[in-house]
């Protein structure tokens, strides 16, 4: 289902970044560590026909995987945005193509994309949603529920999300926090829609382990090796019942149909920043769905901007899975946007207006910027 009317070309002029440290409601714990603040770039594309907003979703640490906020931000500045405005014009379909010799920084690619993308479809009156083949007006929203001090602070935490309406849970699990964790929940809950997410914690040498989680009859186990260990997650697959997810391996949809040909997984995890963009995403998307295997939206602590874009992608019809699009006041006590995500019984809309559908609260973002640079040509 590739996309069936692509946009218009834009007069690119410039490329303004911005790093913001948005404080979390309650810290986030994965197996990477503890964020307390989320450091992230947003993009702003300077068209004549008007701007257009992206995000990059790196984290301040190259821990979740090899991009960080400052490599972000130098290759951006000094390769990717200048090779992006010596075309002058281009069309946001055109963007990866231009892209492409750099090697790897997805993420980073992948915000440059979206601002071109939301300044296109903003001038042609389109929403993201509308141009990606969206099919719902909402989307069913998941939490993602980061490692707490102990199994009764975490059925506490699930306690409280559940209460506030989300229809799936996820929780973060590494080794020693894993089958005491997942049994705590599963006790309390019942039958609740549950997965796990290892992060890449594990190795072979753990399968017993992962086993043992077989009993509690999860919707998914997300990443547990590590992200270059497609034949090992073949073989591990092969140990479980539980259904492998993979995350972190899949970087791009080569990597998808390797993983998909392997036998490593049997449902894919989608991040637009993790591919490079959500046009890859859309080709991930497309050939899951053609193969019959589930995917559902990660998210990376997105603000508004990321936000509003994984709700479109989400709502397209293989995304069978709840997702992460979660409301922002699960990470934010102010967004960037004006009208930031909320819950809906369970779900959180999708934006209806011109591209993202979202507007920039432009005070809110001075707030959290700390660093900002204008690129122009």
């Amino acid at each position: 289902m590739p996309i069936a009317r692509p946009a218009a070309s834009l007069a690119l002029e410039g490329f303004e970044l911005r790093v913001l440290h948005l404080p979390l409601v309650s810290p986030f714990t994965t197996s990477f560590g503890t964020e307390t603040v989320r450091e992230v770039i947003v993009v702003r594309a300077l068209t004549s026909d008007g701007d257009g907003w992206g995000e990059i979703v790196t984290g301040a640490d190259p821990l979740y995987s090899s991009e960080y906020t400052q490599g972000a931000w130098d290759v951006a500045l000094r390769f990717l945005a200048p090779a992006l405005l010596d075309r002058r014009t281009l069309a946001p379909e055109d963007v990866a193509g231009v892209l492409e010799p750099f090697k790897g920084h997805r993420m980073a690619k992948a915000g440059l994309e979206l601002a071109v993308l939301d300044a296109a479809l903003r001038a042609e009156g389109r929403p993201l949603g509308e141009y990606l083949g969206a099919m719902r007006d909402r989307v069913p929203s998941g939490v993602s529920v980061g490692i707490q001090r102990d199994p009764a602070a975490l059925v506490d935490a699930v306690a409280g999300y559940l209460d506030e309406g989300y229809v799936r849970i996820k929780i973060k699990i590494r080794p020693g926090r894993d089958v005491g964790d997942t049994a705590a929940v599963r006790d309390v809950f019942g039958t609740i829609p549950l997965q796990i997410d290892a992060n890449s914690a594990y190795t072979l040498a753990d399968a017993d382990t992962l086993a043992e989680l077989d009993r509690f009859d999860l919707l998914l186990i997300e990443q547990p090796l590590q992200e270059d260990d497609l034949v090992d997650h073949a073989t591990l697959a092969r140990r479980l019942r539980t259904p492998v997810c993979l995350d972190e391996s899949i970087v791009s949809d080569k990597a998808a149909a390797d993983a998909l040909a392997l036998g490593a997984a049997s449902i894919i995890n989608i991040k637009a920043g993790r591919i490079g963009g959500y046009l890859e995403a859309v080709r991930i998307h497309d050939r899951c769905l053609a193969a019959g295997v589930p995917v559902w939206c990660g998210g990376m602590l997105e603000t508004g901007i990321g936000r509003a874009a994984n709700a479109a992608l989400a709502a397209l019809p293989g995304f069978t899975l709840p997702g992460d699009v979660s409301a922002s006041s699960r990470f934010y006590t102010r967004d960037i946007v004006t009208e930031p995500a909320v819950l809906e019984d369970g779900h959180v809309r999708v934006p209806t207006g011109p591209g993202l559908g979202v507007q920039l609260d432009p005070v809110a973002l001075d707030e959290v910027t700390v660093a900002r640079e204008t690129l122009t040509r």
